[in-house]
């Protein structure tokens, strides 16, 4: 017979540490995922991140989510859009269908109470930087207009990769101050794509470095979650490929900072570490984590 289940607040020493979970086989499948990794938060997509619809949520999928949730002692359920979503493109045909699927998503995140939607800023696909940001932004204010800030749209930080936009800090100025710096929207710093776009977060001096910068430029008061995952590639590549806590080019101090930075105790903060075909990567990772917060 199994032994009572450890508070997820106790295990994670009173943060909000989880990871991405699949939602394969039923939506509240992440929460029970959540809950054997002892999570106090999760990540998940809330339907195939590779197609543009889906089919609406019954009440009984819905309820079944938020049970398990309670059950598995998870605080805090974060939504991640699709894969295809592009806000920044100039294309007819695929900005109207990220319009539509982006709506889709915020109603699905909403239906089942999470509080923050994650998005990629987008891609110029060539345009350039400057009319990707402003295409971003009008879609931006077409949906805050449309949804009210509720759930809270968070735009990632990326590694820059292609022609993908949020690399630099100073994407989000601009974003942000053609939004008259509303509140309903926030972000998600990942510190893998930061460390791919050239902010050095690897040493006890640069972590202090890009914090600062991104505290005077932005406010740190906007960073919402954060996504832990160290890089398999190198500072500066502009390549997205993510490696397990500590064994990458980020090394372990990077998130000794950040697991003990007192401005960041109360934020969501999920790893997409990769992953086997069982939870274990996922747990050693969150030992990993765990061990580090003094």
């Amino acid at each position: 017979m199994r032994g009572e289940k450890q508070n997820p607040r106790v295990i994670n020493k009173g943060r909000l540490l989880g990871a991405h979970c699949s939602i394969l086989g039923g939506i509240e499948k992440a929460a029970e995922r959540g809950g054997a990794l002892g999570c106090s938060a999760i990540q998940l997509f809330t339907k195939n991140s590779n197609q543009w619809e889906a089919a609406p949520f019954t009440l009984k999928e819905i309820d079944a989510f938020g049970e398990a949730l309670k059950k598995n002692g998870i605080e805090t359920a974060l939504a991640h859009t699709g894969y295809l979503i592009n806000l920044a493109t100039v294309d007819p045909e695929i900005h109207s269908a990220s319009m539509k699927s982006m709506r889709l998503e915020i109603e699905r995140a909403k239906a089942l109470e999470m509080p923050y939607i994650i998005v990629h800023p987008g891609s110029h696909k060539e345009a350039g930087e400057i009319i990707g940001i402003l295409q971003l932004v009008e879609n931006l204010k077409i949906l805050l207009n449309e949804c009210g800030g509720k759930p809270t749209i968070l735009l990632e930080t990326t590694s820059g990769q292609g022609t993908s936009l949020g690399y630099s800090f100073d994407h989000f100025v601009e974003v942000l101050a053609r939004l008259d710096w509303t509140k309903d929207i926030g972000i998600c710093l990942d510190t893998a794509h930061i460390f791919q776009a050239g902010y050095d977060i690897s040493t006890e001096e640069g972590y202090r470095n890009t914090m600062n910068e991104f505290d005077e430029m932005i406010g740190i008061d906007y960073i919402k979650v954060i996504h832990i995952n160290d890089s398999k590639t190198s500072l500066g590549s502009r390549v997205d490929r993510h490696e397990s806590v500590g064994k990458g080019h980020i090394g372990i101090k990077a998130f000794e900072l950040l697991m003990n930075d007192k401005r960041f105790l109360k934020i969501p903060m999920v790893i997409e570490t990769p992953k086997g075909t069982t939870l274990e990567e996922d747990k050693k990772n969150l030992e990993v984590l765990r061990s580090l917060i003094r």
